[in-house]
């Protein structure tokens, strides 16, 4: 910035600060996945906003977290769709509800989106529509112009192994919509991020947009380490590999040969001693933090950026040592490198990265 001095210079990959990007939009204030919440991130001043994709019966992609929309909807007071609740296979897990694959876009329309967690403001729900894919895009465009600054759209391909069986594969469709919209090229403001690899190499093959490796786990081993989570495409496929073995060198050579950064769970990154999962209800606040690992370092090493996932205020999801603090938790995480951070609270972690960049007068 012209006539300014940065006191504190950013260990990203690229030396620029890391980029915010609102998780399932500004998700900690507004119903997940709704164009209020994308809306409100971008008026925060995300850099980014998360539209998680799943398809409808008729192929069109809509935002939501899951197949299942039993927990993010009010399907459930629709009369008139009672017959559709059903159980299915998703990633091998059996799961029970209704499912946007088993509703047209019209009739997902009639929807309306409510608040997940049972903590957070319920004041907002039955307001919303479940969006497109597109809309979304038309959104980021106007308030792009009206705001005079570049938005990024952070799309997710969801459960893609299960959509291409049931007929509805996700890239070919998501690819055409960038195409449309122009978004189909090197420089777009667009990362397409998905947890299984095969939807990721599939995608190499129709765009030159930015790809980004997911990483999952499965819990906190009572060392404080992750037990590493497994890519649903390695199990189909025979692959024995583990996300642990996609973060090894060799592992992060692999990935780069296709996808351009690494998504991994923040838990990769900074461990703490206990246990507990890693769903929006497993609580952290009584748990220390262990030794940051050397993950940032290497995934950089390899040429690849590192957004991290899934930071938030609540003083349930921040480790004892942040003492109920969330911009400690940033200030930890943006020391070690990160290039960008998922944030169910936009504004905290803009709030955070300018008291480091501008007066590096934070505590360590």
């Amino acid at each position: 910035m012209a006539g300014c001095t940065r006191y504190f210079k950013f260990p990203t990959l690229s030396g620029e600060p890391p980029v915010v990007i609102a998780h399932r939009g500004a998700s900690g204030y507004m119903p997940e996945h709704t164009l209020s919440a994308y809306k409100l991130a971008i008026e925060q001043g995300a850099d980014f906003i998360e539209p998680d994709l799943v398809s409808t019966n008729d192929g069109v992609l809509i935002a939501r977290h899951e197949l299942n929309i039993t927990e993010t909807t009010n399907v459930a007071e629709h009369p008139e769709f009672a017959d559709r609740r059903t159980t299915k296979v998703i990633d091998g897990v059996s799961v029970e509800g209704w499912f946007a694959d088993d509703f047209t876009l019209a009739e997902i329309k009639t929807l309306r989106a409510k608040q997940r967690l049972p903590f957070r403001s319920q004041q907002f729900d039955d307001l919303c529509e479940i969006p497109t894919l597109e809309e979304v895009i038309e959104l980021v465009k106007q308030e792009s112009e009206r705001s005079g600054r570049v938005i990024g759209i952070y799309p997710e391909t969801k459960h893609p192994t299960y959509h291409r069986s049931a007929g509805l594969p996700l890239e070919k469709n998501l690819v055409k919509l960038l195409e449309r919209h122009k978004l189909n090229h090197r420089t777009a403001p667009v990362m397409i991020q998905s947890f299984e690899a095969a939807s990721l190499k599939a995608l190499r093959r129709m765009t030159e947009a930015r790809l980004v490796q997911l990483i999952d786990g499965n819990g906190i081993a009572p060392d404080g380490g992750v037990i590493p989570g497994k890519p649903y495409d390695f199990t189909v496929s025979g692959d024995p590999r583990t996300y642990a073995d996609l973060l090894t060198r060799e592992g992060l050579a692999e990935i780069k040969t296709y996808a351009d950064g690494i998504g991994p769970w923040k838990r990769y990154l900074v461990g703490v001693t206990g246990t507990g999962g890693v769903d929006a209800l497993a609580n952290d606040s009584h748990k220390k933090l262990g030794h940051p690992t050397h993950m940032v370092r290497e995934a950089h090493n390899a040429g690849l950026f590192v957004h991290a996932w899934t930071f938030r205020n609540e003083p349930r999801y921040l480790a004892s040592d942040y003492g109920s603090d969330p911009l400690k938790e940033y200030w930890q995480f943006y020391r070690l490198g990160v290039d960008g951070v998922f944030s169910d609270f936009p504004d905290t972690a803009i709030a955070a990265r300018a008291a480091l960049e501008k007066r590096d007068q934070v505590p360590r």
